[in-house]
């Protein structure tokens, strides 16, 4: 069972509500390159069609920034300004209407600097994500602590924070991500206890496709049952339509999110003779894509299956199933055996047969 959610302050991010009770919202970071606008808008668009709520961009120069500006009038997403180390990058952010900066108040150029960022903001109540994690922390900290321990982090971001309370500025959501899963849930676990804006979850440098899935799904779960996250962003050394996917199946899995396609499919063996794997991911894509332009249409449950020793008794389950041949698919629909379809024909079958159910 899900724990009570943390409570906590309310932003605004574009018109996307975080904290404060409202739904959990994914988020994705662009790795396109920061002056190629239309693979930056391709990413975008792709990450908002399965269900993504928020895009970060890295603006590093201002070339970068006035790209940005660009996208911003295109975009589907309320995107979010990654800044480091120059505040000038910032404001130009926000004058390129900016729905979120995420910076290192530590790494901006002092207090005058971070005042300056705050009265950009603060017109258009911009939101600021105060964002530490393991290789970013001040000296100090880590001579005291030894070492970047989840304490060490915790102490980071609530110093940063403190400069932007400082001038009476609230539009706060922060992050302490560490690139292990024990570190970093223990970080939000303390912070949680010491602050009421809404965090942002996520395992820095978390990996590639399989490494990375696991770590943030274990760290983010655990702390999501604590009810403890307000945004979750799954780090992927991989495209950030992949981020995505596993950060809604995340929330899915928890009963945080609306259930998307309902598609079960075998773990495939010596006999099967048809491409299980690739049908069943090419029919969870073209759903999701469907689903997320139809949101109130039937989701029957879907079965894709290798071969005929389990497939007939799967189908009877599932309301359109595919049972595995040689090149070839049996078709089942509510349990009963209609046809055999060429595999090359199966996607399209199972997409059109989903789109006209009626429940």
């Amino acid at each position: 069972m899900i724990l009570k959610r943390r409570d906590c302050r309310q932003i605004s991010v574009g018109g996307v509500l975080v904290g404060g009770g409202a739904a959990i919202s994914v988020q994705t970071m662009t790795n396109a390159h920061p002056l190629d606008e239309p693979a930056l808008l391709r990413q975008i668009v792709e990450a908002a069609e399965i269900g993504c709520d928020l895009a970060r961009l890295t603006v590093p120069d201002l070339a970068s920034a006035a790209v940005f500006k660009s996208i911003r009038k295109k975009s589907p997403l309320p995107l979010i300004a990654d800044i480091h180390f120059d505040f000038r990058l910032a404001l130009a952010a926000i004058e390129a209407g900016a729905d979120g900066l995420r910076i290192n108040p530590g790494n901006i150029g002092g207090d005058q600097r971070v005042k300056a960022v705050v009265d950009a903001a603060r017109p258009r109540s911009i939101p600021i994500r105060v964002g530490v994690n393991g290789g970013s922390l001040e000296k100090d900290i880590l001579m005291r602590h030894g070492a970047p321990t989840a304490a060490a982090l915790v102490e980071s971001a609530l110093r940063h924070v403190a400069l932007i309370q400082a001038l009476d500025y609230h539009e706060i959501k922060i992050s302490v991500k560490a690139s292990d899963v024990l570190r970093t849930v223990e970080a939000y676990r303390l912070l949680a206890e010491r602050c009421d804006y809404p965090l942002h979850l996520g395992v820095t440098e978390a990996g590639t496709f399989l490494p990375g899935t696991v770590r943030s799904s274990v760290a983010l779960g655990a702390l999501l049952l604590d009810g403890i996250g307000d945004t979750i962003r799954v780090s992927l050394t991989d495209q950030p339509v992949k981020e995505v996917r596993v950060g809604v199946e995340l929330l899915r899995a928890l009963d945080l999110r609306a259930p998307g396609a309902s598609v079960t499919s075998c773990p495939t063996c010596g006999r099967t003779r048809v491409d299980v794997a690739a049908l069943a991911t090419a029919v969870e894509e073209r759903l999701e894509r469907y689903y997320f332009e139809h949101p109130r249409a039937p989701r029957p449950h879907v079965a894709v299956m290798g071969c005929v020793v389990n497939g007939p008794g799967e189908a009877r389950e599932a309301d359109i199933a595919v049972a595995g041949g040689d090149g070839k698919f049996v078709l089942y629909v509510k349990g009963e055996r209609l046809r055999t379809i060429d595999e090359a024909d199966a996607l399209e079958t199972i997409v059109e047969l989903v789109k006209a159910w009626v429940g």
